[in-house]
C-alpha cells in the first residue's frame, strides 16, 4: 500500500516541509516523527502478536491468497453452481435408469458429430413443481 507515493514525491513532500517547519523547528520535528514511527510499528508489531495470541496457531495456515474477494467471477461461480443442479440431475436420472429394467431404458440420441449426448433438463409436471425457496425475497 503505497499509495502512489514515489521516492520523488516523498522527496518533494520533504523539502517543502522542510521550508514550512524552518531550521529552527526542523530537528525536533524529525525527532517527533521518528518516535512516531517508532511508535507505529511497535503497534504494529503488538497487534501481530495479539491477533496471533487470541487465535492461535491455525492464523499461520490459513491461505489469505485464497480469500482474496478480488479473485472470485461471478461468472464462474454461477456457472459451478448451474453445473452442480445439472449433475444432481444426472445422479437421480442415473439412478431412475438403473431402477428400471434394460428393455425399459430409452436410448440417448446424440446431438451431430461430437457424438455427446444431450443435456438432461428436468422435467416438471403438476405432481413435481420446481423448486421454491419460500424465504427468499
Amino acid at each position: 500500500m503505497d499509495f502512489g507515493l514515489t521516492f520523488e514525491k516523498l522527496l518533494l513532500i520533504g523539502v517543502i516541509a522542510a521550508i514550512i517547519i524552518g531550521p529552527e523547528r526542523l530537528p525536533k520535528a524529525a525527532e517527533s516523527f521518528a518516535r512516531f514511527v517508532r511508535k507505529a510499528g511497535e503497534y504494529l508489531r503488538d497487534t501481530k502478536t495479539r491477533m496471533r495470541d487470541e487465535l492461535g496457531p491455525e492464523i499461520d495456515d490459513v491461505d489469505w491468497r485464497k480469500l482474496d474477494p478480488r479473485q472470485y467471477d461471478p461468472r464462474r461461480i454461477i456457472r459451478d453452481a448451474l453445473l452442480e443442479d445439472v449433475a444432481a440431475a444426472t445422479t437421480t436420472a442415473t439412478a431412475t435408469k438403473a431402477a428400471q429394467t434394460p428393455a425399459d431404458v430409452p436410448t440417448v440420441p446424440t446431438d451431430g458429430p461430437s457424438r455427446r449426448p444431450p443435456r438432461l433438463r428436468p422435467e416438471f409436471t403438476r405432481d413435481s413443481p420446481p423448486p421454491f425457496d419460500l424465504e427468499a425475497t
